[in-house]
């Protein structure tokens, strides 16, 4: 203002960015890359959903994710790696809506299924490179289920019409189902958010097929039955996911 510059919210929060990150790297900070992904959320969230401009995907994201998620090798910050991640998968889902959605949502969910097999097949390897922790089967399987529900909110509208919606509810419910038996056991956070989506294929599954042939209260109690009995698969799948564990603790 004192020089009468040009700028508006939307450099301000790029330069902040920018000074954060420089700022972690001189200081080797964890929790200053952090705060740079943070920022650079900000700025994608503001820009992507048009609070202050014109709602827009902004594209140079993509690069500013990838020097963050470089620096944070350098800061030891492997929360930051963690934010870079689900960012990513944020910032497609903003270009699903903005662009064209199902090639978009389907490449989401094939590169997801991809780094699930890898990070089941080949995971210590991968995570001496990535360093995440063995997180990377948890990201996969919530990058897959965010591209299945863009699919399946997108062909909900023409499932009357055509096959579509019913194929890509049954992708979704089988790679649920083989998510938990191949990586399951290893994850509970994995085995809640495989839960979480089940629940979420069922509600959207009846909602779409059955709710226009039932009125209000048949819908309700129907749903309430369906989650009462994924309820009790749930509890059966913990215990049997527990017992080996408590029998080697045993002996």
């Amino acid at each position: 203002q004192m020089y009468h510059l040009s700028g508006d919210e939307a450099s301000a929060l790029v330069t902040w960015c920018a000074g954060t990150a420089l700022a972690a790297v001189a200081l080797r900070s964890s929790p200053l890359t952090v705060a740079a992904v943070g920022i650079a959320d900000a700025w994608l969230v503001l820009k992507g959903f048009g609070f202050y401009w014109h709602a827009e995907t902004p594209h140079l994201f993509i690069v500013v994710a990838i020097v963050l998620f470089a620096i944070s090798f350098w800061t030891r910050s492997r929360a930051a790696r963690h934010l870079v991640i689900l960012s990513v998968i944020l910032y497609l889902v903003l270009l699903a809506t903005d662009r064209e959605t199902l090639p978009v949502a389907m490449s989401l969910a094939i590169v997801s299924v991809l780094l699930f097999a890898a990070s089941v097949f080949a995971g210590d390897a991968i995570d001496r490179i990535l360093q995440l922790g063995g997180r990377l089967p948890l990201h996969a399987l919530l990058g897959f289920l965010t591209g299945m529900a863009i699919i399946q909110f997108e062909l909900a509208d023409e499932s009357t019409n055509n096959s579509g919606f019913a194929v890509a509810s049954i992708v979704a419910l089988a790679s649920i189902v083989a998510a938990i038996m191949l990586a399951g056991r290893e994850s509970r956070g994995l085995r809640w958010l495989a839960y979480t989506g089940f629940a979420f294929e069922l509600a959207i599954t009846y909602s779409v097929t059955l709710r226009s042939m039932l009125d209000t209260a048949g819908f309700f109690l129907a749903a309430a039955v369906l989650l009462g009995m994924l309820a009790l698969v749930i509890i059966r799948i913990e215990k049997r996911m527990k017992a080996p564990a408590g029998t080697g603790a045993a002996a």
